[in-house]
């Protein structure tokens, strides 16, 4: 199974979610997760540092690297009580509101699955993609 998905258009979370349960391994399944990273108008330094005295954002460029993601859903898909993970990333130029990222992630029991999802999307975003902020 290709957990990356690689298209321009930002795929259906419906559509996965149908995958998913169709899935041999659905049945180990108790709960999904979706995260929707989207492109905001607050500079990260604002929201995540408390800088004042910061522009708001126009748009963002995006990048990641292939490989890197590749190894973190890897090891993700590892983790105990995990049977289903995908990643869709945007890639290039993004205005506000434009999807980033998109991860469905299903496992056996909650503590799991929000463990799972919070382990890859912090991965992901610290050390595989690059940000760029437009203002």
């Amino acid at each position: 199974m290709t957990h990356l998905i690689k298209t321009a258009e930002c795929p259906s979370l419906d559509s996965w979610l149908q995958d998913a349960k169709a899935n041999p391994n659905a049945e180990n399944v108790g709960m999904y997760l979706t995260h929707t990273g989207v492109v905001r108008k607050s500079a990260k330094a604002k929201v995540r540092y408390g800088e004042e005295n910061t522009r708001d954002v126009q748009g963002m460029r995006f990048s990641y690297a292939e490989d890197k993601v590749n190894a973190v859903i890897a090891e993700t898909m590892k983790m105990p009580g995990i049977y289903w993970l995908r990643v869709w990333l945007a890639d290039g130029q993004l205005h506000l509101g434009d999807t980033i990222m998109l991860v469905q992630i299903g496992g056996d029991i909650r503590p799991r699955v929000i463990d799972a999802l919070q382990y890859l999307v912090g991965r992901i975003k610290n050390e595989c993609v690059k940000e760029e902020e437009i203002y």
